[in-house]
């Protein structure tokens, strides 16, 4: 029981009289599922407890435009639906009384088009029927007549109780018809989407399938018991379904097409798909998306066939024209002239070289013209011995034909060649012709040449004989060179050697002097001694030079290998150096890494190697900076002495490393020197197993490198 009706049989229980009938038509409501049939029910019952003889149920049709009869009673034969009223007109009786707020009396004549039994000239009340407590919401209207005072009250609970009851069930028929309609649009809209040969998908906003025809369903539907390999052909096809209508979403365009690879489910080949995506906007729905597969996979394999076919026709063409270009261009290119004759002789092609022979240009000189016509007669003849060979199929042989353009006669050697038919017959020429101007001055030149080469001949003999005395006086020349170079480095030695005995006693004299061992010098004597003493180290120190120069030419040079530190030898060849550094401009800085190092290597050698590095530099710097850095470069070290001095030019990069050598070799030099420290460094490095590299520019200073090994090899 609706709470309406429980609202009816609560009054009809709390009134004074008729409550058992009224609760009886109360139940029989409830029990009734039709509205005519509650309609009928209610005039029934207002007939027997109101006293009414003649009455009509109308109800309000679902759309809300027209009364349509439920229920009559005493009206005649005519069925109750048969009666309608249109409601679009304001003006009709029934609509105004439709809309009163209470019952009221009314004449029904002219008011149906239907043969009613109506009485005559008796009014009829109109009572609304009622779906709430309000006036404006009605179920319907009832007619009845005649209606007693007395039993007015009988009729009005009873109109407000059909309306509560009728407007329920004309509520649950509209609902259960609109589901019958939609079913049947939908069963006819699924039949129409599977007639359609393509796939169609309606997927929501979150890209799930709403709507789908039988073919999508073969494409992106599973059974229960499918083969593992549709299963994952279904789960391709709908990843990559997804992933396009991602792809169209991000397009944001109001109709979309492309192209979708899929997998067929039964075959597993494969298919490719127009895929045309739109938009369908439904406000109760929300934002889908529509999806039609056009199968584009026998247009595709055809497509690409005949683009295959066009393409190998187009490079067929290709290849004919650019093998035609290509003969044609051959043809043209060869600098012989051509031409191919008929039977008769006539000349039917030839190439630009032979037109210059055989045609005439316009507008040419009668000379040309007769010399382009004694062409073609010397011509006819010539290949007249081809076609009158027999069975000869070349045919060589020489004329001379005349150039039109100069009117000079030209030699030419022909070679034909006959071209047969199947049955054998010729059936044409070809003929090439060769200029022989060319051979011919050739021949000439060449006998020129064998001439000049026989003179070239007798000269070269002359000349190597020459250069064979020339050689023999060279190798003596040399071996005279070998004999007075160790002749001058014996004299040297022994040079050396005389010198530094006399020289030895004047440093030692000259050192007792200064030591006052003869007595007390007075100062100018004593001047004179520190100048003697000094003028002597120098000497001797040149000669100490000489001699080693000579004894590492002669290879007389001993090495004594032992472990050093070459760190601790580098600090006492600074320590050495000091007092000249005392006396200079120059700052001196050590750069020792690794602190230590130990090499196998001759420590004498290497300190004599790097101290004459490191005087050089302070003396070729008047004020700066001199740098000694100690490096471990794998398996070797390097010492680099680097100074801010005056620089090298690269020009002399090589003569300074030489014996008696000198960047300034002038008598007015700046610095003095007798050019053999660099020499005897560059040979000692060498012994050493090592080598000496200089870096320098004129101005920018310089840098040069001792590199040694971890362990000299002994040479």
């Amino acid at each position: 029981m609706t709470a309406a009706t429980r609202s009816v049989a609560a009054r009809s229980a709390s009134a004074p009289q008729g409550t058992e009938a009224r609760l009886a038509l109360a139940d029989a409501l409830l029990a009734c599922r039709d509205p005519d049939e509650a309609a009928q029910r209610v005039l029934e019952w207002l007939a027997e407890n109101a006293g009414i003889e003649r009455a009509l149920v109308l109800g309000v049709q679902r759309r809300g435009d027209r009364l349509v009869g439920c229920a009559t009673a005493g009206l005649g034969a005519s069925p109750a639906r048969s009666v309608t009223v249109s409601m679009e007109a304001g003006e009709h009786p029934l609509s105004k009384a439709l809309e009163a707020p209470l019952p009221v009396l009314m004449e029904l004549d002219g008011v149906f088009d239907e043969p009613l039994e109506l009485p005559d000239s008796q009014p009829f009340w109109a009572m609304p029927l009622p779906l709430s407590a309000g006036p404006q919401s009605r179920a319907g209207l009832l007619l009845a007549f005649p209606v007693p005072r007395r039993g007015l009250g009988e009729v009005t609970w009873a109109a407000e109780a059909l309306g509560h009851r009728l407007a329920q069930l004309l509520h649950t028929t509209e609902l259960e018809h609109a589901q019958r309609e939609l079913a049947g649009e939908r069963a006819l809209l699924q039949r129409v989407v599977n007639a359609v040969p393509d796939p169609i998908v309606l997927t929501d906003a979150e890209g799930r399938m709403v709507v789908t025809n039988s073919r999508a369903e073969a494409l992106f539907g599973n059974a229960e018991n499918e083969s593992e390999g549709r299963r994952r052909a279904v789960a391709l096809n709908n990843m990559l379904f997804s992933a396009a209508l991602s792809q169209r979403v991000l397009a944001d365009t109001a109709t979309d097409r492309r192209e979708l690879p899929l997998v067929d489910p039964v075959e597993g080949s494969d298919l490719l798909f127009e895929l045309i995506s739109a938009v369908a906007d439904d406000p109760r729905q929300g934002t889908g998306i529509v999806s039609i597969l056009h199968n584009v996979t026998d247009l595709r394999r055809a497509t690409e066939e005949i683009q295959a076919n066009l393409t190998r026709l187009a490079l067929a063409e290709a290849d004919v024209r650019a093998e035609r270009d290509r003969l044609d261009l051959i043809i043209d290119s060869v600098a012989d002239p051509i031409l191919v004759t008929d039977p008769s002789g006539n000349i039917v092609l030839m190439n630009k070289p032979g037109e210059r022979l055989f045609a005439a240009r316009e507008p040419a000189r009668a000379e040309s013209q007769r010399a382009v016509r004694a062409n073609d007669a010397h011509f006819s003849s010539f290949v007249s011995n081809a076609y009158l060979g027999g069975g000869t199929v070349r045919w060589r042989g020489e004329l001379n034909l005349t150039d039109p353009a100069t009117l000079g006669v030209v030699p030419y050697q022909g070679d034909a060649g006959t071209v047969a038919s199947e049955h054998g017959e010729v059936i044409a020429v070809v003929t090439i012709l060769h200029d022989q101007s060319e051979a011919i001055e050739k021949a000439r030149l060449y006998e020129e040449l064998k001439q000049a080469s026989a003179r070239l001949e007798d000269r070269v003999r002359s000349a190597t004989a020459e250069l064979v005395r020339q050689n023999e006086l060279l190798q003596r020349q040399h071996l005279e060179l070998e004999q007075a170079s160790q002749l001058k480095s014996q004299f040297l030695a022994n040079m050396s050697h005389e010198f530094r005995t006399p020289l030895n006693a004047i440093l030692g004299y000259t050192s007792m002097l200064m030591k006052g061992i003869a007595g007390p010098l007075v100062p100018n004597q004593t001047r004179y001694a520190e100048r003697i003493d000094s003028n002597g180290k120098h000497l001797l120190g040149l000669i100490n030079d000489i001699l080693d120069i000579s004894r590492i030419e002669a290879g007389k040079m001993p090495l004594h290998l032992e472990t050093l530190d070459i760190a601790k030898v580098v600090r006492e060849v600074a320590a050495q150096v000091e007092p000249l550094v005392s006396q200079s401009r120059v700052a001196l800085e050590l750069d020792l890494r690794p602190a230590r190092a130990e090499i196998c290597s001759d420590r004498q050698k290497v300190k004599q190697i790097v101290l004459n590095l490191l005087t050089n530099a302070l003396k070729f710097t008047p004020a700066g900076t001199v740098a000694v850095r100690l490096r471990q470069q794998g398996p070797e070290l390097s010492i680099a002495v680097q100074d801010s001095g005056i620089g090298i030019d690269p020009k002399d990069h090589d003569n300074i490393f030489e014996d008696f050598r000198q960047a300034d070799a002038s008598t007015t030099r700046a610095y003095g020197g007798a050019g053999l420290g660099l020499a005897i460094c560059r040979r000692l490095a060498g012994m050493l197993g090592g080598k000496i590299t200089l870096q320098s520019a004129l101005g920018a200073g310089s840098t040069f490198t001792l590199v040694l090994p971890r362990k000299a090899n002994r040479k």
